[in-house]
């Protein structure tokens, strides 16, 4: 084999090595964004969820258990700590965890008040604020990187891709109807998606009723 020919077949080596790994990136991040999204839609049952001066939140028991079921491995380190003169004590954590084959990690910060008694300049218990400025920390971490608790958090979004089960669950009744070509374009140009589809189910199945009848 002359040179040129090996050189041909060396590089048609690295074109196929590169493509599998891209496809392989892609297949993983596809499926990280898949997972994320799952994690950021379980409802956080009513019981698990206390207030605090108006403002809903979960206990750190709460969330690092859904941690351990949804990205087991997670580690916590704090990169540093330091008071804050005699008023509040912070605390800089950085947060690892495996997703989908990938190791990841995420800083967060968080600072929590320095507790006295009333009337005083006497502290109350320095060593249980350093605790809860770290508990505030890594659980903004686990709801910022993880998605965990996201309804809690307020930071659920919703999307408007319908699910297989959604898109099949459409089509079956749109046939019964007469009306499986309009739906199915309503639904591929996104005029019928997730946000409404529990309205567009609603009205299929009335206009079934009423073709029965």
């Amino acid at each position: 084999m002359d040179n040129n020919k090996k050189m041909q077949l060396s590089e048609s080596k690295k074109m196929i090595a590169l493509n599998t790994e891209d496809k392989l990136i892609a297949k993983a991040f596809n499926n990280m964004t898949t997972h994320h999204k799952k994690v950021s839609r379980l409802k956080t049952p009513k019981g698990f969820i206390k207030k605090k001066m108006g403002m809903d939140y979960v206990e750190y028991s709460t969330m690092r258990d859904i941690a351990d079921k949804q990205y087991p491995g997670w580690s916590w380190t704090i990169m540093k700590s330091e008071a804050l003169g005699s008023e509040a004590y912070v605390v800089h954590g950085r947060l690892k965890w495996y997703d989908n084959g990938i190791w990841r990690e995420g800083d967060m910060v968080a600072a929590h008040r320095i507790q006295k008694k009333k009337g005083t300049s006497e502290f109350v218990d320095v060593g249980n604020d350093i605790k809860s400025a770290n508990t505030d920390c890594i659980k903004k971490a686990f709801n910022q990187y993880l998605n965990i608790c996201d309804d809690v958090y307020k930071n659920q979004v919703e999307d408007p891709e319908l699910t297989d089960d959604m898109f099949i669950n459409l089509k079956n009744l749109a046939e019964k109807v007469n009306m499986e070509e309009s739906i199915l374009e309503k639904m591929k140009s996104g005029i019928i998606n997730a946000l409404n589809y529990k309205a567009s189910v609603a009205k299929l199945e009335r206009l079934i009723e009423e073709k029965e009848k």
